[in-house]
């Protein structure tokens, strides 16, 4: 009984809610007040703890893009529960370092990914990657609005949470 008493408290404890640390090249940071981390309070992701996420591919017209395209990579909202984030505001930052404000709710009400491929190739940085935030434009055709359009930021490299 006492072992089964020890199992349980750990596994409601905040170690127990650490990421793994990524293997490979870091690809996105999510910084800031995140719950679950790995590396000094801050949760790192290389691909392949970010295509571990559940998936999804949205097929979808741009304002970017000729015609519709086919964009797969996890779900925004795989992500936030990955770091432990329910609610607050994102501030999404690209390598140029562009940012746009976001509320971290948008993940949750829609099924925002972090597209990493299109049309089945690896979004490389020449191509807007390595993550390119799509929002499902031709699934709800309401988001097509410019406010939405300023949050998919492409050229990932960090996402601030603030709560």
């Amino acid at each position: 009984m006492r072992h089964w008493l020890v199992l349980l408290t750990l596994s409601f404890s905040p170690f127990a809610m650490a990421l793994e640390a990524p293997q490979g090249p870091v690809v996105l940071r999510v910084t800031g007040d995140v719950t679950h981390a790995n590396a000094g309070g801050e949760a790192h992701f290389d691909r392949a703890m970010l295509m571990a996420l559940t998936q999804r591919e949205t097929v979808t017209t741009t304002p970017w893009h000729d015609g519709e395209v086919s964009f797969s990579g996890p779900l925004g909202s795989a992500l936030m529960e990955a770091v432990g984030v329910e609610d607050g505001t994102m501030r999404i930052v690209a390598l140029n370092d562009y940012a746009a404000t976001a509320p971290v709710q948008d993940y949750f009400d829609h099924p925002v990914i972090l597209a990493m491929e299109v049309d089945g190739k690896r979004l490389r940085v020449r191509d807007n990657g390595p993550i390119f935030i799509i929002y499902p434009f031709s699934e709800q055709p309401d988001l097509l609005n410019e406010e939405i359009m300023t949050r998919s930021v492409w050229q990932v490299k960090r996402i601030e949470i603030e709560r």
